[in-house]
């Protein structure tokens, strides 16, 4: 008799910003997701992180801060944010059949996998804790004025 309960599987994400903008990859006739893959036996999260990033759309990691797990359906997401050379092409690699940047507002009208949106808005979520209330408040502002 099998357990209720399987364990899960460990996959490392990677989220590439550039120009406000997020990178994501779709293989054919699939859904868009961020870059990312499992973990190999052995193998550290942010090495994967930076493997995945690579095989998939060709574009190195110059630095890679973690920043979050995030536990899907039956995949723990170990979240990398990834530093890239500015002017470095995304280009489809290996199974991957399309990359493209997207504005943050647009992944919610996209086609995109259940986890993509959690970590995505999960990831704003993360970047509004680190500005400071002072500055928050003065954004606010700004567009409370311009409405």
């Amino acid at each position: 008799m099998r357990s209720g309960r399987q364990r899960m599987k460990d996959r490392a994400t990677v989220l590439c910003v550039r120009d406000n903008r997020i990178l994501l990859v779709a293989r054919e006739r699939s859904r868009w997701s961020l870059p990312g893959g499992r973990i190999a036996r052995g193998e550290a999260p942010h090495e994967a992180a930076r493997r995945e990033l690579e095989e998939e759309t060709t574009l190195v990691a110059d630095n890679l801060m973690y920043l979050f797990q995030f536990n899907g359906f039956d995949t723990q997401h170990h979240v990398f944010f990834a530093d890239t050379e500015e002017h470095a092409v995304a280009l489809p690699s290996n199974e991957i059949a399309k990359c493209r940047w997207f504005a943050p507002v647009k992944i919610a009208t996209l086609s995109a996998s259940v986890p993509t949106r959690g970590i995505v808005a999960l990831f704003f979520k993360h970047i509004e804790a680190l500005v400071p209330d002072d500055v928050q408040e003065a954004v606010t502002e700004v567009d409370i004025t311009n409405l």
